[in-house]
This record gives C-alpha cells, sequence and structure tokens, in this order.
C-alpha cells in the first residue's frame, strides 16, 4: 500500500484514537496489523498520531482486519471524514426484507421445539408457534410488562427462574453467553446497562461475570422443571453470513432442541396440553 492512499488534510482527533482503541481490543501491534493489511506500520503511526488520514479504501481493509462490528465501522468513517456505508435501519426495514423472510422460514423447521430471533441485547424480534407455548407451560407470558427480553425472562423470580434446575450455574452460564456472543466480541454501554439490570435480580452475585472454565461437553444443557419432570435442552445459535447491513449483523437465531430422548418425549405430550 502507497502513500497516495493517505490524505494529508488536518483529520478528525477521535480517528487516531479510535484505531488504537480497536487494536487495544484486538491485541494488534501496529506491526500486527501491516502485516494483515499491507498497509505500512508507518502509515499507521501517522493515522493515529493524526498526522493522516487514510484513503476510504485503507480504513475500510484496516476495519475488516480488526474485525470491527459494522456500527462501529461507520463511526470509523466519520471521524475520517466520510459518510458511513453501512446501512442503520431497522431489522424489519424494507430492505431486510430477504432476510426476514428466511428467518421466518428457518424458524418453522424447528417445530415442534422453541425457536427466535433476537437481537444484540436478547430481545426477542421473532418466534415460532412454539416458543410461546413453551413458556406458557410455566408462566403466563401475556401478563409480562415490556419488551421481550430472554435474559430477563431467564433472572426474574416471576419468570422462567423458578422453573430452572441449577439456576446459579445456568445464570453464570448467561453472563459468560452475553459477553461470548455480543457483536465483534465487543460489550457496548446498553450491553453494560443489560447487566447492571440483571445484577439488580435478587441473589445475584458480581462474581458470576468473572470467566469460568468451559464445560468438556459439545454444548451446554438447560435444565427446566415441570410438575416434577426434568427437560433436558441445548441450544444451536445461528447468526447471519457476511451481512451486508448493522442489523442483519446484530440479528441471531436460537432454537432449543431436546437434549435427551425422553425429554423429546415429555415436551411433544406438554406442549399437546397447551392451548395455541
Amino acid at each position: 500500500m502507497n502513500s497516495s492512499n493517505l490524505k494529508t488534510r488536518s483529520p478528525p482527533t477521535e480517528l487516531g484514537a479510535l484505531l488504537r482503541h480497536w487494536r487495544d481490543v484486538r491485541g494488534r501491534s501496529q506491526f500486527d496489523l501491516s502485516l494483515d493489511t499491507g498497509v505500512s506500520q508507518r502509515q499507521i503511526s501517522f493515522v493515529e498520531s493524526g498526522r493522516s488520514v487514510p484513503g476510504r479504501q485503507t480504513l475500510t481493509l484496516i476495519a475488516q482486519a480488526l474485525d470491527i462490528p459494522l456500527r462501529d465501522r461507520n463511526t470509523l468513517l466519520l471521524a475520517a471524514g466520510y459518510a458511513p456505508i453501512y446501512s442503520e435501519g431497522a431489522w424489519n426495514a424494507p430492505e431486510m426484507r430477504s432476510v426476514t423472510s428466511a428467518l421466518q422460514r428457518i424458524l418453522r423447521q424447528p417445530e415442534p421445539f422453541p425457536a427466535m430471533v433476537m437481537d444484540r441485547y436478547w430481545n426477542v424480534l421473532m418466534t415460532n408457534e412454539s416458543a410461546p407455548r413453551f413458556f406458557n407451560c410455566f408462566i403466563d407470558m401475556a401478563a409480562r410488562d415490556g419488551p421481550r427480553n430472554m435474559l430477563h425472562l431467564m433472572f426474574d423470580p416471576g419468570g422462567m427462574r423458578p422453573f430452572v434446575a441449577n439456576w446459579e450455574d445456568v445464570a453464570q452460564g448467561l453472563f459468560q453467553r452475553v459477553y461470548r456472543e455480543s457483536v465483534g466480541r465487543v460489550v457496548d454501554e446498553e450491553t453494560r446497562e443489560l447487566l447492571a439490570a440483571l445484577l439488580a435480580y435478587p441473589d445475584v452475585k458480581t462474581e458470576w461475570k468473572a470467566p469460568k472454565a468451559l464445560s468438556t461437553m459439545p454444548v451446554i444443557p438447560i435444565s427446566f422443571v415441570k410438575d416434577d419432570h426434568a427437560l433436558n435442552y441445548f441450544s444451536m445459535v445461528t447468526t447471519v453470513g457476511t451481512p451486508q447491513t448493522i442489523a442483519a449483523q446484530e440479528l441471531r437465531i436460537e432454537c432449543m432442541f431436546p437434549a435427551d430422548e425422553a425429554t423429546e418425549v415429555h415436551h411433544i405430550k406438554m406442549m399437546g396440553d397447551v392451548s395455541a
């Protein structure tokens, strides 16, 4: 990458700070980033010190190498004086119609087991028919106020929490999932606010956020108790491949499947006993 890709105008002061921030987040040195992108270490140093601003193509290449989430790539472009290139439309905006149609088809496949689409903050956007029926086997979902958020549903003593076996272990595992599955492995301010809200529930311990050893099992199950029956499930999480919009990158599909044959048999019977 030659020096013609760099502009010599005075850069916005936050560009260098943003680039240093993302290098620190990813644990990459200027030399590492130079090897990953073909941009000289000297050029990267000039950008971070505020002496130069890279061209749009070079900046996009750097953002890709650092695996910066699309929403934050827009911020980086704006800091360099360029227009954003990734749409920030809603998940159900017209340009997302092909994606939402595909999501609806995906959600139908796991029936009669629960499946849902969530945003980056675990708010439920879409479900198949089985998801609300499943949770209604335990609580009256229609009586719950506010947005449908899976984490609040699991932590709330008035939600699913009383029906979760080994709830403390599950809660710790959910904290770990928030960090592990955050978009671009970055915990933003709204995610921190969500974690703080979860910590405010009764008997939730701050130390549960600390990393713990991974299970040797291929999946981590979650068990619910209904009429003295233990129902064991595990989740499969799917994301949209090669997303080109922010909304598409921040969606994920979660499907719950029985972890054993006894759970599958009892699940089908239980779902048959509750009205649609």
